[in-house]
């Protein structure tokens, strides 16, 4: 039986993208966006709930995420689900999720451009990522006040 492991998210970033290299040279980049839900209750009180997804992206598109993407840019990120394990400063074991993104559609306009252009720009690859060394340290769980922007 086949198996699919496939996200789609349209969000906003929540801080400017980080840049590294793998040992190889290879670009990564990693960055966060949030998506929201906003309902009505039974009582008729407004709702909402932000959830915030690790998006960490390969090779030149990284290039691309890093240089195009901003604070607060709206994005299309298509990719798939990974867990990975790490040991924190302290020697404890965490847990990390994030979104190995295959594409990344850049929405709205660049920071500083003018309002409503309508400037659509796509980068999208097929390069399936390193699978080389953590290429990013641990980041802590994004709870409470500390929010990413």
């Amino acid at each position: 039986m086949a198996s699919l492991n496939k996200v789609m998210l349209i969000g906003n970033l929540g801080k400017d993208p980080e840049k590294r290299f793998l040992g190889s040279g290879q670009a990564v980049t990693s960055f966060s966006i949030a998506t929201s839900a906003r309902w009505t209750s039974k009582t008729g009180e407004k709702q909402e709930r932000t959830e915030w997804h690790r998006i960490v992206v390969f090779g030149p598109q990284a290039e691309n995420c890093e240089k195009y993407l901003s604070k607060g840019r709206p994005v299309f990120v298509e990719g798939e689900i990974r867990y990975r394990t790490y040991e924190d400063k302290n020697g404890q074991q965490r847990n990390i999720t994030e979104i190995v993104a295959q594409r990344v559609q850049f929405l709205g306009s660049p920071a500083g451009a003018g309002a409503n252009t309508g400037e659509r720009t796509e980068h999208a690859t097929t390069q399936t990522p390193s699978a080389e060394a953590d290429p990013f340290p641990p980041v802590e769980s994004q709870g409470g006040d500390d929010i990413p922007f």
